[in-house]
């Protein structure tokens, strides 16, 4: 259905769905919206009603709780509860957090049924230069995508980098709601993502907040409608940059014309500018002026123009153009920014610094899942020496660690009992050895363009 579902937006742009809540209802699609969310990493997680999504296992109980949850939207009876407020702290900044909505486990439910329905309908009208939150792309293809208009005969030369401030918090409910009518006609599918949207915060303190505006995170539903939203921004760049003809961007050119070229991981984008700096320095207003509508602004503190050759930090990733080594050819480079490193290393700091731990054997089967997690995101970037720091500086974290667990012990004895894995002797205990950064593989991620393959297939609905 889902196919379906995609080939008949494809196939007309203006076409309206009207009977979609019959679908969001649909027993198989409400199992499959189940199956999604005890298989998120959040299923151990309750929301204010205190139920734990994971423990709803047994296969009368999961029964019961769909049938319950489909009769409740059939009869209309279906009100979202408040999300539960969790905050984060904010990776390398002291006293500010991230702002979490946990839902409830049904609401959770519901909010699964719908991207399902919606999601092959908005990814027809999504513009390719948005990778954020959306099937089969991941933040590489967005790292690749700046390397390639970087490197060679297109070389942009300007980065409007760009900070939504609060932009989950702050988006307007109108303009989502808007946005979100120009493909479903379906009243009651409107009214149900209304609800999600006004159902409120339970805030840690305890006391219930309404929503005017913002889709919190956490939400199964949020990155979706944040995506449906944010699509404006793409359609104003990619209608902005699109001059028909080679010809005609060649007399553009010419004429003192610049070329953009915008590039989205969801709240976040950068905007490549082949042009000069006051071109580049006019988006500030223009940025502004198709933000305004959906309620949002950009943040002056960490917006910023910066030429290719001074770099600049996009999706954990340092971004700077230069001088190939030996050569007259410039080209861009992309290393593991300082603040994703510190990041890294902060976690890895913590857990090596609880004494107390159970043993060697627990602390590696927790350090090895971050240390590997991080190389794999970063292996497609400049990496090797940054891969050579980290496993050292984990090394002597562990090393460290070792001694403050066994005080008086001699580094022979150490070497004998657990730096025992080979080569380099790595940390081990009971089979369990400390995963070696140092040796993970660097490749280049190439830029797929628009050759990314669709979930669903293509061919003409019939």
């Amino acid at each position: 259905m889902q196919t379906k579902l995609h080939q008949w937006a494809v196939s007309d742009a203006d076409l309206r769905f009207d009977d979609l809540f019959n679908l969001v209802c649909h027993p198989d699609f409400l199992t499959v919206a189940w199956e999604r969310v005890v298989g998120n990493k959040g299923a151990r997680t309750p929301g204010v009603d205190r139920v734990v999504p994971w423990f709803i296992s047994e296969p009368v109980e999961v029964a019961a709780f769909l049938g319950g949850t489909r009769e409740l939207l059939r009869s209309r009876e279906f009100v979202p509860l408040p999300v539960r407020e969790r905050k984060i702290p904010k990776s390398g900044q002291p006293g500010k957090f991230r702002r979490l909505g946990i839902p409830t486990a049904r609401d959770r439910l519901v909010q699964a049924a719908l991207v399902l329905v919606l999601e092959p309908i908005f990814e027809a009208d999504f513009k390719p230069v948005s990778y954020g939150f959306r099937p089969r792309r991941r933040a590489q293809d967005a790292i690749a995508e700046i390397h390639y208009y970087g490197t060679g005969s297109r070389s942009y030369e300007w980065v409007f980098e760009a900070d939504i401030a609060a932009c989950f918090d702050e988006l307007a409910h109108s303009a989502v709601l808007d946005r979100l009518r120009r493909r479903v006609g379906d009243k009651r599918v409107i009214s149900l993502v209304k609800s999600f949207l006004k159902a409120g915060v339970m805030p840690e303190a305890g006391q219930y907040q309404g929503t005017v505006a913002g889709t919190p995170q956490g939400g199964i539903v949020s990155p979706l409608l944040a995506n449906i939203a944010l699509s404006a921004l793409d359609e104003h760049f990619v209608a902005k940059d699109d001059h028909g003809t080679r010809w005609r961007r060649e007399v553009h050119r010419k004429q003192g014309g610049a070329f953009y070229r915008i590039v989205r991981y969801a709240d976040d984008f950068v905007i490549l500018v082949k042009g000069s700096r006051e071109q580049t320095d006019a988006l500030w207003d223009e940025v502004s002026q198709v933000l305004a509508p959906l309620g949002l602004r950009l943040s002056e503190s960490k917006t910023r123009v910066c030429h290719f050759t001074e770099g600049f930090d996009f999706l954990g990733f340092h971004i700077k153009r230069r001088r190939r080594k030996g050569t007259s050819t410039w080209t861009v480079y992309t290393y593991p920014s300082k603040k994703a490193l510190l990041s890294v290393t902060a976690k890895v700091w913590t857990l090596t610094n609880r004494v107390k731990a159970a043993s060697l054997d627990e602390l590696l089967k927790q350090l090895n899942p971050i240390l590997w997690g991080w190389c794999a995101y970063f292996r497609h970037g400049v990496s090797k020496a940054t891969f050579g720091y980290l496993d050292t500086f984990a090394w002597r974290r562990v090393s460290e660690w070792l001694r403050k667990r066994h005080p008086g012990m001699t580094w022979k004895e150490m070497y004998r009992r657990f730096l025992t894995g080979r080569p380099g002797n790595r940390p081990q205990e009971k089979g369990t050895v400390m995963f070696d950064a140092a040796t993970v593989e660097v490749t280049r991620y190439r830029w797929r363009a628009n050759n990314i393959p669709s979930p669903w297939k293509t061919q003409p609905a019939q």
